[in-house]
């Protein structure tokens, strides 16, 4: 299988730039995944799709103000941080821009020296090791330096830092937000819990590995970088009610749908845990637990398209992408929504 089969022309004016003001105002695309037929709704009609005894699987992590703007201590040159997963308490594994200034044992300085960080180590893919020198409280200093890492192809300023959180977003700790989520209002699934659908939250820290290029031709050759994640008894226990009685479990976003098949059994079973995946699901993938499926409609060739290819084929994506563009759909992060029933 290969990385171009899942191409597709996208026009760039249809990239969103900016969250539309009512988060349940999206459209959304119901797509049939036996049928591949297509409905066009607006994304509050979800609740129409929603049944008694069905379970809503949601990734309530919460997006760091991962990216720091600051100077090299020995010549003042300006670099740039993106945070991208905490190692230990005061070291993390950090994109840093432009790298050939991030030596190991390089110093640099944020907010006029509030937050020191040495480069310790070398990652992944050219990420550098860093360990964070501070007086005071990490994530209080974080939140006072740091800007919302918007993902590259949002070139406009996010005046509102809480549209790139989810409104049940909970535990700190992602580079990029689960966008699939970002659609829910509290007034919506308050409606939803009220029709008697179960509501379970898990928890993935969204690294940008998630959104790297996939840039080997073979799809099988590709390595995806490890993310963390927890999952509850009450979280196990509400999705393996669902599944017990016959009704169906849906996830909001693929980092939700990754962390429930990573910890499932070979019978679906789910069990409580916490730990690191590098799941990679593309057609061939044998589904465990997840039956339907709520996100946003993502990059060409990447990693997430092959993960909703794999749930209702590819073809009935790739037509349902084209029939997208044809009627001005807006894509990607801050973008409209599909739901594969």
């Amino acid at each position: 299988m290969k990385t171009s089969d899942f191409n597709f022309d996208l026009p760039e004016e249809l990239i969103a730039q900016v969250p539309i003001k009512d988060r349940t105002s999206s459209k959304l695309m119901v797509l049939d995944k036996e049928t591949g037929e297509i409905e066009h709704r607006i994304f509050r009609d979800i609740i129409d799709y929603l049944n008694p005894g069905d379970c809503l699987v949601l990734n309530d992590t919460r997006v760091i103000p991962a990216r720091l703007i600051g100077s090299k201590v020995e010549t003042g040159g300006k670099i740039e941080f993106l945070l991208l997963k905490r190692t230990e308490d005061d070291t993390w594994e950090t994109l840093v821009k432009p790298g050939k200034r991030a030596k190991i044992g390089a110093r640099f300085s944020f907010g006029d020296g509030k937050l020191i960080a040495e480069v310790v180590g070398m990652g992944e893919d050219g990420a550098r090791i860093v360990k964070f020198e501070y007086n005071g409280i990490f994530e209080e200093i974080l939140d006072e330096l740091g800007n919302m890492p918007l993902p590259p192809y949002i070139t406009e300023k996010l005046d509102e830092r809480e549209r790139y959180q989810t409104v049940y977003s909970k535990h700190n700790g992602s580079a990029a937000a689960p966008t699939a989520g970002l659609h829910f209002t509290e007034e919506l699934l308050a409606k939803i819990k009220e029709k008697g659908v179960d509501l379970a939250f898990v928890t993935l820290h969204v690294g940008l590995g998630t959104f790297r290029p996939v840039k080997v031709d073979d799809v099988d050759n590709h390595q995806m970088h490890s993310e963390f994640y927890m999952v509850t008894q009450e979280a196990a226990d509400k999705i393996n009610k669902a599944k017990a009685n016959g009704n169906r479990v849906i996830s909001v976003g693929t980092t939700s749908t990754r962390t429930i098949e990573s910890v499932a059994d070979e019978n679906g079973i789910v069990k409580a845990t916490s730990g690191w995946t590098n799941i990679f699901i593309y057609p061939g993938y044998k589904w465990k637990v997840i039956d339907n499926l709520i996100t946003n409609f993502h990059l060409p060739e990447s990693t997430l398209i092959m993960l909703v290819s794999s749930l209702a084929g590819k073809e009935h994506v790739l037509n349902a992408y084209n029939e997208a563009v044809k009627e001005r759909y807006r894509f990607f992060s801050f973008g409209d929504a599909m739901f594969i029933k």
